[in-house]
């Protein structure tokens, strides 16, 4: 029954599902066109908008490109190669493989969006290098699921921001809400701990019969030029003192120790695992595992080919957040969710407007920043608590990412996939979450 739906849903993104370029595209003008006839701006207002926000995404952009980036580069060290080597030989079917790498990349991502991201997709590749009948887009969604968690986890963007002093919707719910009443609220810990339980089932489930599976062609899953690559060093020529530099190991250990020096600073006063702080460990563990600068840079270049998709359509997605915030529209979507809710069903209305508004608005801070002024207050005046309707609204950010591309680019670009790919498979884990989450919120 599973495989029918998972086939129905696969054969209907294939068909329909543009390039996730091309979705930025219309999704610019369906969100232009909304602003105008729903939100009631101006044609040239809703180009002001879209301008105004076209870069507001540029430090996220370079963040997530090193996120790729260095933990590509990384993968491909000798000694990460090992471990991931290590376990991708424990899985003794295709079966077994797309359930350890949905379980892996679950937990993963609710520790740490960041790393998640990266370890689900370096490890799916390794899966498929050592076994041959692996469905490999089934594989990728399967890392690419486990993301679902992540605004419930440890590097949740909205129970992070709540919990900080100072943070902009501190007045409007009247002090602080601790993370013990957010990620590590009941509520919480049971609806992460169902979906990272089930979703590796679901998915393993969805595994295609032999017959039908897509198995990759063995030129994207080969490692042969990067092994080629961050080993080559200068040889049947003269080297001269630059060429004896760039393939020594005293610089890279030196630059290591600096490195880890700080990061052991970082932690010992407090610091909590953030996005700079993941891609710090990246680049200076991968800088300490590769030996040589040369051997770093060469595989570093090698993991740049794959962020293409970031640099290009980030700053489409932040001109669509300028015009829907700019315009109202964003606060227009929550105010009807609002008006059709009860006391009972609010934190379910809001999980579904926070879903919606994630197409347009794909940055959890930033859509905490659209929708707090209204769904707090709103929640306040019902009686029900903030920290219940921040959980909703992450969840609900979290949850669409399922179809949204945006946050799939990183793991397609070290798989080399296209959104199509992994999608219709992505549409089934958006059902299940949607209905564990759906019973969570209206029952508690």
């Amino acid at each position: 029954m599973l495989k029918k739906v998972s086939n129905f849903f696969v054969s209907m993104v294939q068909k329909y599902l543009p390039d996730p370029f091309i979705f930025a595209i219309i999704l610019t003008f369906i969100v232009y066109l909304m602003g105008i006839f729903i939100a009631g701006n101006s044609p040239l207002d809703m180009v002001a908008h879209w301008g105004t926000g076209f870069w507001s995404l540029l430090a996220f952009a370079m963040q997530m490109s090193l996120v790729l980036v260095t933990g590509h580069a990384l993968a491909n060290s000798d000694f990460f190669k090992k471990i991931l080597r290590t376990i991708a030989s424990i899985p003794s079917s295709a079966g077994q493989a797309i359930f350890m790498t949905t379980l892996i990349s679950a937990v993963a991502c609710w520790i740490n969006w960041g790393f998640g991201l990266v370890i689900g997709a370096l490890l799916a590749k390794e899966m498929a290098r050592q076994i041959d009948d692996l469905d490999y887009p089934l594989l990728i969604a399967s890392a690419y699921s486990g993301f679902v968690v992540w605004h419930a986890g440890l590097s949740a963007s909205v129970p992070l921001t709540v919990a900080t002093e100072g943070n902009f919707s501190q007045s409007m719910i009247g002090g602080i809400i601790p993370i013990s009443e957010t990620i590590f609220s009941p509520l919480n810990l049971i609806l992460s701990a169902v979906v990272i339980l089930t979703i590796p089932f679901i998915n393993k489930f969805m595994l295609p019969d032999k017959e039908n599976r897509i198995i990759v062609d063995a030129d994207i899953l080969s490692d042969r030029k990067e092994e080629e690559s961050s080993g080559r060093i200068i040889e049947n020529k003269e080297q001269f003192f630059a060429d004896k530099i760039e393939n020594s190991p005293l610089l890279s250990m030196l630059l290591g120790a600096l490195g880890l020096s700080y990061i052991i600073y970082y932690f010992i006063n407090g610091g909590g695992l953030n996005l700079n702080i993941v891609i710090f460990i990246f680049l200076i563990s991968g800088i300490i595992l590769h030996k040589t600068p040369h051997r770093y840079l060469l595989a570093f270049n090698e993991a740049v080919k794959g962020a293409g998709g970031i640099l290009l359509q980030f700053p489409l997605y932040a001109g669509i957040m300028g015009m829907m915030v700019s315009s109202g529209l964003a606060t227009i979507i929550s105010e009807w969710f609002v008006s059709i809710s009860t006391v009972h069903t609010f934190p379910f209305f809001s999980f579904l407007s926070a879903g919606l508004v994630n197409f347009f608005v794909p940055s959890g801070g930033g859509q905490w920043s659209v929708q707090a002024p209204v769904m707090v207050p709103a929640g306040a005046e019902l009686g029900v608590d903030a920290a219940k309707t921040a959980l909703a609204v992450a969840w609900g950010d979290a949850w669409t990412n399922m179809i949204q591309p945006f946050w799939a680019l990183p793991a397609l670009g070290i798989a080399g996939l296209g959104a199509r790919d992994i999608m219709g498979y992505c549409i089934v884990i958006l059902i299940w979450v949607g209905i564990i989450a759906s019973f969570g919120f209206m029952v508690f």
